[in-house]
């Protein structure tokens, strides 16, 4: 797999980073080395870590990049439900980026289950 750009769960994971970025530039700003560094961490680990592994030529090696990248996935959708716990975010922000993570990760499940 050498062009990951074409897979649209890279695209899709791309998109959701950048509606995460906008979302998180309304936290408090004392979370800005907490939940809200957090969240945008794991948002960028996902397409990082599909755009690593593809960059190998063993299916097994890709598997092991993309379920990182389900790993953030998870993650960045619990750091989701802290930020609406916390009211950082407002219920229709929340779903607005829960249905996108969900599919995210629906996505690369399937992926994942297509290439091993």
């Amino acid at each position: 797999m050498s062009n990951f750009k074409n897979l649209i769960v890279w695209q899709k994971s791309i998109e959701f980073v950048s509606d995460v970025y906008k979302t998180v530039s309304s936290f408090p700003k004392e979370e800005i080395y907490g939940i809200s560094s957090q969240l945008k961490r794991s948002s960028i680990s996902i397409p990082s870590n599909i755009a690593e592994g593809s960059s190998y030529r063993s299916s097994k090696e890709f598997e092991r990049y993309i379920n990182i990248a389900i790993g953030s996935a998870f993650e960045a959708e619990t750091q989701l439900l802290i930020s609406l716990n916390l009211n950082f975010i407002s219920t229709e922000e929340f779903e607005k980026l829960n249905s996108q993570i969900i599919e995210i990760q629906k996505m690369l499940t399937s992926f994942k289950n297509k290439i091993s």
